[in-house]
């Protein structure tokens, strides 16, 4: 049996390697490394795939949210409500800013933003809230658009772990992840579903005003060579990167596929092990594209299988032991928006198997069978 990884970019390049590898060398010879036809062609991929008026590529995730919260024009001091259990970088962005990260709580079953504690934390100080579409499956957006709608909020949506998901409204109505605020960001970090291999980010839109702010942004400001309309910094995804996207792109909706057979598979193997673990739930509203494979294990034995896993080969993570009110850097930088219970004891239970298009059913068998042993 080949070596599990929780991610398996060798494997994936084994199969990609000679589209890669032309893509690349084609970047190479060209000679233009920075923007260019690849850029082009990936923010016209990226407009597609989510049906987005406006696709602009970027350095990274983090700049992603960044910039889309400086083309909202925000104040210092203004409000910016989050999910207390998710990656550091939707509260970063806001503190980096001068303006005030508000952490709420989380859904229980799903790990997203609790879509019913967000007007409990609204202030005459707020002005957006950050929905994180987190480990594969979209927020409940429906009713957070209510809220924000009722309250004048700026909804950015933080994508970075669920592009290709897709939420269905009440009505029938069906959005890609990203597209149902303000304005969407996107991550391509190499582990990400769509991963190029450094850096890489986007934000979408359908707004015609941020589009032409996003896009100053990132090139220092400029709306022309050397005119400089606005502050802005160095933002730009680079060619070789965006060529390695645009093969990957073709192979989204298989991977994706592949993703959620495994998930299933992991699933059903893991059906008789109620009251050691609860396997991830997922919402009829939303698809699940399986960013991480994300269990929640029960009395307190998180840390025991994570290290029983360990001595078998068998990788896994804890995504995230420390929620964002507890972290050292922001310790006075943020204001609590109410009981964040869920989110304390989802940072102690939570553990993610391997999660990746090149899982074999016999490394979900064996991965699977190790954990059941832990209960008998």
């Amino acid at each position: 049996m080949r070596k599990i990884e929780m991610v398996d970019l060798v494997a994936q390049y084994g199969r990609l390697k000679s589209q890669i590898d032309s893509a690349v060398l084609d970047v190479i010879a060209s000679g233009q490394y920075i923007n260019g036809k690849h850029v082009d062609d990936f923010a016209a991929n990226l407009a597609a795939l989510t049906g987005a008026r406006y696709a602009i590529p970027c350095a990274n995730g983090t700049d992603a949210l960044l910039l889309a919260l400086i083309a909202l024009d925000l104040k210092p001091g203004d409000e910016v409500i989050i999910p207390d259990f998710t990656f550091i970088a939707a509260a970063e962005v806001v503190a980096m800013l001068r303006l005030t990260p508000v952490p709420v709580d989380v859904d229980y079953k799903t790990f997203n933003i609790d879509a019913g504690k967000i007007a409990e934390a609204v202030t005459d100080r707020t002005r957006a809230v950050i929905p994180v579409h987190l480990f594969g499956q979209c927020c409940d957006m429906d009713p957070i658009i209510k809220v924000a709608k009722e309250y004048g909020l700026y909804i950015v949506e933080d994508n970075a772990q669920s592009i290709n998901a897709v939420y269905t409204f009440p009505d029938g109505e069906r959005r890609t992840a990203g597209t149902m605020g303000d304005i969407g960001t996107f991550s391509f970090f190499p582990s990400k579903n769509l991963g190029c291999y450094g850096d890489g980010g986007a934000v979408v839109t359908d707004n015609e005003r941020f589009a032409r702010k996003l896009k100053m942004l990132t090139v220092h400001g400029q709306e022309r060579k050397y005119e400089h309309v606005i502050i802005g910094c160095n933002s730009r995804l680079d060619n070789l990167q965006a060529a390695v996207l645009n093969v990957k792109f073709t192979h989204l909706n298989d991977d994706t596929a592949a993703r959620q057979s495994a998930a299933k598979a992991y699933t059903e193997r893991l059906a008789g092990c109620e009251g050691f673990l609860e396997t991830p739930y997922v919402r009829q509203e939303s698809s699940h594209v399986f960013h991480q494979y994300t269990l929640k294990i029960c009395n307190g034995r998180r840390d025991e299988l994570k290290l029983r896993l360990a001595k078998q080969g068998i990788p896994s993570m804890i995504y995230y032991p420390v929620p964002v009110h507890r972290q050292p850097a922001f310790k006075n930088l943020v204001k609590q928006g109410g009981d964040l219970r869920v989110s304390e004891e989802l940072s102690q239970s939570v553990l993610s198997l391997p999660m990746h298009p090149d899982l074999t059913a016999e490394q979900i068998d064996f991965i699977a069978a190790e954990i059941t042993k832990q209960i008998r």
